[in-house]
């Protein structure tokens, strides 16, 4: 058993009510944006034509638009891919035409301003796949969710678990938030972005909690508070140095891996950040907040283990 040294420890615990109140205030936000402006979906989701195209010069997006208009190809959404030669272009479902169809008519229509054009590639998404993709992304959200709470219960104890949600909640909403705020594109490799940033936090989580459990068991004197915020000093180099190198990683993928990716990236970026924050603060008050003490997390003694010990 040890004795709890508070010179060692930063005093965590003494900001959570201003941590969990700016937590509140952000999920309000991202809550309020999801629920009147909703998510930027690709076509991935929503279904449609997406084309990539090539300038030999700087495009004018809205004559490219115009241009696109006046062919039949009604609330066209234009925007520079990468640099201002290359031009991504997403398209309305139409389910009368082919892709070889539409990408002829694009061309032609892109063309008829007396620049050269090149077509890079075309996809095509059906509405019923985009659908399903919607459908799929969000249960495998939920179920991932819940495979943690099971998974946290059977570890640690039903506090933590509800602790560990709580914070997996927090981090995933306030991601969705800011690609709702900012309208940012939401895609499917950013679906997997979220569920890697669930993973991300969760591990971030677990490793708290062990120490928390640890030094509960081994701490001979300190309020909860105290133990918590000792646990969270352990731990916080081994945090800021796999969230800094994992930080820097995709920082290089989000300027250097190109547009495909970049949205992947972002959403990383994003989420780290988030969870790297609420593995010190939302976790930790979560189960402070719960009531978790040093009586939950000790071990149950067998009945008669005293007796075994005479001779």
């Amino acid at each position: 058993m040890q004795i709890l040294n508070t010179k060692q420890t930063i005093d965590f615990m003494s900001k959570s009510k201003l941590a969990l109140i700016l937590s509140a205030i952000v999920l309000l936000i991202s809550i309020a944006s999801l629920a009147t402006r909703g998510l930027n979906l690709g076509i991935d989701f929503t279904g449609g034509t997406l084309v990539e195209v090539g300038y030999t010069e700087s495009a004018d997006l809205p004559q490219v638009r115009s241009a696109l208009e006046g062919a039949g190809f009604e609330g066209a959404t234009v925007q520079h891919f990468g640099t201002s030669q290359d031009v991504l272009i997403r398209l309305s479902p139409r389910q009368s035409e082919g892709k070889a169809d539409i990408s002829s008519e694009v061309l032609s229509a892109l063309e008829s301003g007396g620049q050269d054009v090149e077509m890079r590639r075309i996809e095509f998404v059906g509405p019923q796949v985009g659908d399903e993709l919607t459908e799929d992304g969000g249960l495998a959200m939920l179920a991932a969710l819940f495979g943690i709470l099971i998974y946290v219960y059977f570890r640690f104890e039903i506090r933590f678990s509800l602790g560990a949600v709580i914070a997996l909640v927090h981090d995933v909403v306030i991601t969705l938030g800011i690609f709702s705020i900012f309208q940012f594109d939401f895609d499917l490799s950013v679906l997997a972005a979220i569920l890697a940033v669930i993973g991300y936090s969760l591990n971030d989580t677990i490793v708290v909690y062990d120490r928390i459990r640890e030094n509960f068991r081994k701490v001979r004197k300190g309020t909860a508070v105290e133990v918590i915020n000792r646990s969270i000093t352990q731990t916080l180099a081994r945090t800021l140095v796999t969230s800094l190198t994992t930080l820097l990683v995709l920082t290089a993928l989000f300027s250097f891996g190109g547009e495909i990716i970049h949205g992947f990236s972002q959403a990383l970026i994003i989420g780290v950040l988030v969870g790297t924050y609420s593995s010190i603060y939302v976790a930790s008050s979560s189960i402070l907040m719960l009531g978790v003490s040093k009586a939950d997390l000790m071990p149950v003694e067998k009945e008669g283990a005293d007796l075994d010990s005479v001779p």
